[in-house]
């Protein structure tokens, strides 16, 4: 019997020891400073207009014997300043190990607009090394999957999508980081299918990942109304369901200094979750791993990947390899930058 995997949003427990008051404001700790509201209605809009689309969804492209394996990376609490380190380790060993896709679950980056230059600016040449690995230009000056001898026409670079799946973290809030999070990444809710080939009678095995809102400790009223309706449940019968967050369920002890779901909210989720049928639940928040299963859901926490809340080398990040008859080993990652010495 398959092991059956969840995990949900985690919110790190936020140790404001050793972090300066200009980087992290109070409201950041246990709640970010623009409402979960504004910020669902705002997505919602987004994600009605542009992601609920199939062209959305990612293809596995299969290996010999029509292999459908896949995997992808998963790190979290990156708090990215001006040094961009661990996180372009993490596209490195993604890219290096070609990973299908990479997650993060939340507080990418403290809110200064020059963190955000250098984060847009590094995912932009991430998307460069991708293209470059991935694609070839054709005649026609369009890049081309190398491995797709039906792509024939090709695609304009701009319409090439880097595969990086952010959720909203707390301390992406503070200091109207909203403003600067939704400029790069648009949307804090969204779904997408991963097509793994097909069955004896041609239906497609689909895996599902969902990433949600709760950033702000609480899923708010829209984004809870949104999920009753079905909009984040896919269209088809799924061998998986990966849900991605920030705010924890469940805390590695009673010891931790970190927020959590009201109680009305965590039997909400607790409840969707099985009836998503979840695998895994992945989250952050706490700056620490911690594993837990309940009702047949795995639900696993990171530990922090910045260099500054993590400044060792150490596994810091989790791939999840996903076999071609749907089995899964789950693995930590090793990262080994080290921030330069000032």
């Amino acid at each position: 019997m398959k092991a059956k995997y969840i995990f949900i949003a985690a919110l790190a427990a936020v140790a404001m020891l050793n972090t300066s008051c200009e980087k992290v404001s109070p409201q950041g700790v246990l709640m970010g400073n623009t409402g979960v509201e504004d910020r669902v209605k705002m997505s919602e809009l987004y994600f009605k207009e542009y992601l609920m689309s199939s062209t959305n969804n990612i293809y596995v492209r299969p290996k010999e014997n029509n292999d459908y394996s896949y995997s992808f990376l998963v790190g979290a609490d990156s708090h990215l300043t001006t040094d961009p380190g661990r996180m372009d380790e993490m596209f490195a060993l993604g890219l290096e190990n070609d990973d299908l896709l990479y997650c993060h679950l939340g507080d990418i980056a403290d809110t200064k607009p020059e963190y955000y230059i250098v984060l847009d600016s590094l995912i932009k040449k991430a998307k460069e090394r991708y293209v470059n690995k991935y694609y070839e230009l054709n005649d026609l000056n369009r890049w081309r999957e190398k491995i797709d001898p039906y792509d024939m026409i090709g695609s304009a670079y701009d319409d090439i999508k880097f595969p990086f799946y952010p959720v909203v973290g707390n301390h992406d809030l503070t200091h109207n980081g909203w403003a600067l999070w939704s400029n790069i990444f648009h949307s804090s809710f969204y779904e997408f299918d991963v097509n793994c080939g097909y069955d004896e009678n041609g239906v497609p095995i689909c895996d599902h990942f969902i990433f949600l809102d709760t950033a702000s400790g609480t899923l708010g009223k829209r984004q809870v109304e949104l999920i009753e309706e079905g909009l984040l449940d896919g269209e088809n019968n799924y061998r998986h369901t990966f849900v991605f967050g920030h705010t924890n369920i469940f805390l590695p002890s009673s010891m931790e200094f970190a927020s959590t779901f009201p109680r009305e909210q965590t039997y909400f989720l607790l409840k969707q979750f099985d009836k998503w049928n979840a695998t895994i639940v992945f989250c952050g928040h706490v700056h620490k791993w911690d594993e837990q299963l309940f009702n047949a859901v795995y639900f696993l926490t990171l530990d922090s990947m910045s260099e500054r809340n993590s400044p060792k080398p150490g596994d810091y990040l989790v791939r999840i390899n996903v076999d071609k008859d749907g089995f899964i080993d789950l693995e930590k990652v090793h990262m080994n930058y080290v921030a330069p010495k000032k």
